[in-house]
């Protein structure tokens, strides 16, 4: 599995530095973290519960920095056991670069998993992947920068504000797709 990606966070470089290697932000930010520590300068465990598919499973995690430049980039190093779920092996390289009053966070992961979650796809895998990300970072946002959620709100305030009157419509409709989606989901617990 390869996956890259790029989040634009409003907040100094030193600030988002400080903040990745913050054991208890990492722990706040990760859904389904049940634990999370430095066990050196360089070094983090964690214990996170989560379902890719049908396995759902305690994964423990042991994640080694190396190539460290401080507040600049570094190489995470991850060895992820999850018992008969399977297990993970694989690297992400992390870069901030500041742009203006925001900095860059850009990420590459090289990854292999074996077991069951070998068995259960590589685009599920990946989609799974991608959405604990995104959950991730989105939370961490509002962590680095606690103007975030009050320019999400006036900017959702404008949308509304500019939004026609048969969008109603389309909220039921969005309604009606998430109770499907809740139910499959259930369904296949």
């Amino acid at each position: 599995m390869e996956q890259a990606g790029e989040y634009r966070l409003r907040a100094d470089r030193q600030a988002v530095w400080s903040a990745l290697n913050d054991p208890s932000v990492l722990g706040a930010c990760i859904d389904g973290c049940e634990s999370m520590e430095k066990t050196a300068a360089h070094g983090f465990e964690a214990s996170v519960r989560a379902r890719v598919g049908p396995v759902s499973a305690t994964f423990a995690a042991t994640l080694l920095l190396a190539d460290v430049v401080e507040a600049e980039t570094c190489t995470i190093n991850a060895d992820v056991k999850g018992g008969a779920a399977g297990f993970g092996k694989g690297t992400a390289h992390v870069t901030l670069t500041e742009e203006g009053e925001e900095t860059v966070l850009s990420y590459n992961v090289k990854a292999n998993v074996g077991g069951k979650l070998a068995q259960v796809g590589s685009r599920l895998i990946d989609g799974v992947a991608r959405k604990m990300a995104d959950d991730f970072f989105a939370q961490f946002r509002l962590i680095v920068d606690p103007d975030a959620a009050r320019r999400d709100a006036e900017t959702a305030d404008k949308g509304a504000q500019r939004k026609k009157p048969s969008s109603g419509r389309w909220k039921i409709w969005m309604a009606v797709i998430a109770a499907l989606v809740i139910a499959a989901v259930l369904a296949m617990q």
